[in-house]
């Protein structure tokens, strides 16, 4: 992963160059915002910069033996800390216990999320965290010496993951970094943090890639004609990952049309033996697709409501539901709007607070009937 690799981000792309040419590197830095933007892609660039023997000016040369390196992200000084399960016996696992798998999952694209994550390592169905004997493996690495005699890079994804006890020890290490240390936090909810921490690192915030720039990739790198480009680019709001889903078409997001369209059908015309067939389907997905459902839900929702204002530069649609929304979004108004909206963020909730799942599909689904007839 190079800095031209990462879509977008130019300023703090020049921002991190100037750091590490003027030698002045913060030894924690904090890399955060929304979801499929560049904050991994951009932390594993900046590390291999960091750890190249000959930078170019805006980039790592590519050809030194640390480069050559970090070709297979299997850089000595290179560590990893991401949000594992627990294996079989129950004990706390590490991100050395599933190294193979994530090398596999970034080197076939650095920008995915949680629930992707999940299923490379089999585990929709599981709850993924940072466990405390993480920090004391990654106490024990640091404890070494640079094997390559530069600086030793700790890269965390998305440490929000961490537990109590593991998020204590982290504060400990940024308090008393080991020398030519650096701690690399790509965090997508960075107020769950510890304060404490927060406190400890050079906060960078990413925003939004800008469409024109996901317009111009789509046009150059997969051939799409410019009317689709600004259509996709528009509707992904700079989530590169969106951009992704969209261009291979997704499979699971035609799935959560489909679901979503039979719902509110279903609650519309009152089919009590159909909505708990469909709760079934909706119970036998994995966790973290069920949370998706019902984000895919919410934004639904709110671009049907905002739909019926009929101002283009504001809608979020793909053709497929666009065609559907010209019919469905006047039965979204100000009167169901919010009552729909928290039904659903409950719901999600109760996914994650690991109640029966065909419970809560069939109870909203009830709930929708009420709701859908508040015209």
């Amino acid at each position: 992963m190079f800095f031209k690799d990462v879509v977008g981000q130019e300023e703090a792309k020049k921002m991190l160059i100037r750091e590490a040419l003027s030698e002045k590197i913060a030894h924690a830095k904090l890399i955060c915002g929304g979801e499929g933007i560049g904050k991994l892609p951009l932390a594993i660039a900046y590390a291999r910069y960091i750890s190249c023997e000959n930078p170019k000016g805006d980039d790592a040369c590519g050809i030194c033996p640390n480069c050559i390196k970090y070709n297979k992200l299997a850089h000595p000084d290179l560590h990893f800390i991401f949000p594992v399960i627990k294996k079989k016996n129950n004990k706390d696992t590490i991100s050395d216990d599933f190294i193979h798998e994530w090398r596999n999952l970034l080197t076939n694209t650095p920008y995915f999320n949680l629930s992707i994550w999940l299923k490379e390592m089999y585990a929709e169905n599981q709850q993924a965290q940072i466990y405390v004997k993480e920090s004391d493996e990654i106490n024990r690495k640091l404890s070494l010496k640079s094997s390559q005699g530069g600086y030793k890079i700790v890269i965390i994804w998305l440490p929000e993951k961490m537990n109590v006890e593991c998020s204590n020890k982290l504060l400990k290490l940024l308090e008393e970094p080991p020398k030519d240390t650096i701690f690399l936090l790509v965090s997508e909810e960075p107020d769950r943090l510890l304060p404490t921490i927060l406190s400890r690192t050079q906060k960078l915030q990413l925003h939004p890639i800008d469409e024109n720039i996901i317009i111009h990739k789509l046009i150059n790198d997969y051939s799409i004609d410019e009317v689709e480009a600004k259509s996709i680019a528009h509707r992904t709001e700079g989530n590169y990952l969106k951009v992704l889903e969209t261009i291979h078409l997704c499979e699971d997001k035609q799935n959560y049309f489909d679901l979503f369209v039979s719902l509110m059908r279903l609650s519309y015309q009152r089919k009590i033996r159909e909505m708990k067939q469909w709760s079934e389907v909706l119970s036998s997905m994995g966790r973290e697709r069920q949370k998706e459902f019902f984000t895919y839900c919410q934004r639904m929702i709110r671009e049907n409501f905002i739909y019926n204002f009929r101002k283009d530069s504001l809608i979020y649609l793909s053709k497929d539901e666009e065609n559907f929304s010209t019919r469905f979004s006047p039965f979204i108004n100000e009167r169901n709007v919010m009552g729909i909206m928290n039904e659903l963020s409950e719901a999600q909730r109760h996914i994650e607070q690991n109640v029966n799942a065909k419970m809560v599909f069939f109870d909203f689904s009830l709930k929708m009937i009420v709701l859908l007839v508040q015209k």
